[in-house]
């Protein structure tokens, strides 16, 4: 609907729109839910408009400028996959140099958005921003592109910890860690798609590194998650309505075990969005476990 919009509108815009996937939330979700998180256990509830308003605005601005430096960092391997030749730096409907202002010019905002928290907090987003910026060309030079892009991800959790308490606690490292693992999880899914593409092209990730041990890894991620989170449920002394979102969570990671088994390009991408639910089911959660106390 907006992009039709945008279309009619203001045309030249769209492939700028499309570059930063703002037609595509599911980036900005899976990087949201686990940053609630952190708020929500940070603050023993609601963090309170403030701080909610900069962390969501935050995580969509920095998740479209990651988009914008992904694609350009990409733009000439794009072409040669199935998945992203219609990009618009792949198509040539939108520039390089476009793409690096935009990337520019997001990141500016969020970051004039950390500057309304704390210092701890300002100084947590420069690692964020090198994270951001490098992960689209870890994939060159490891088969662990799938770790940078996990702290990346991750790098909201200890900033809201910040924010909210003035300091990074151990549990908001435990909380960096599940998240960690899950992205690593949920991003072999994605790559599992690419994989014949980027064995030709000679593109790296982690679901080339696992080979036929693809199922029994990002099971083995999994299992670790839900390890990482009833340790966090323990410490942080959550209740039973956190414990059936974390139940309902494993029981979506045994559903998507069973959507790759044959690892078909269409079905491991249905894995892999299905991880909104995950992150969105451990948030219900959390926030009825505050809601109720």
């Amino acid at each position: 609907m907006i992009s039709q919009q945008i279309q009619q509108r203001w045309p030249a815009a769209l492939p700028y729109w499309q570059l930063v996937r703002l037609d595509r939330p599911i980036g900005s979700l899976l990087l949201l839910w686990p940053t609630w998180w952190a708020l929500w256990i940070a603050a023993k509830g609601w963090p309170g408009l403030h701080l909610f308003v900069v962390f969501t605005l935050g995580v969509i601005l920095t998740r479209a400028a990651g988009c914008a430096v992904n694609d350009f960092a990409d733009r000439n391997i794009d072409g040669h996959v199935k998945r992203t030749n219609q990009r618009p730096l792949a198509t040539g409907a939108a520039t390089p140099k476009g793409a690096m202002m935009l990337f520019g010019g997001l990141m500016l905002l969020a970051f004039l958005l950390v500057l309304t928290t704390n210092k701890l907090t300002v100084l947590l987003s420069l690692p964020a921003l090198a994270l951001a910026f490098c992960y689209p060309f870890a994939k060159r030079y490891t088969h662990l592109p799938q770790v940078v892009l996990g702290s990346a991800f991750s790098m909201g959790i200890p900033m809201a910890f910040a924010a909210t308490t003035g300091e990074v606690p151990a549990v908001a490292w435990l909380l960096f860690t599940a998240n960690l693992l899950w992205t690593v999880a949920y991003d072999t899914f994605y790559a599992m798609v690419d994989r014949d593409d980027d064995l030709k092209i000679g593109v790296k990730s982690t679901a080339i590194l696992f080979g036929d041990m693809d199922r029994v890894m990002t099971a083995s991620l999994q299992v670790m998650v839900i390890l990482a989170l009833l340790m966090l449920g323990s410490r942080e002394s959550l209740g039973a309505l956190y414990y059936c979102g974390l139940a309902v969570a494993a029981g979506l990671f045994g559903y998507q075990q069973w959507l790759v088994r044959e690892r078909q390009r269409d079905d491991c991408f249905k894995a892999f969005l299905n991880n909104n639910w995950v992150g969105a089911t451990i948030f219900m959660g959390i926030f009825f476990h505050f809601l109720a106390n």
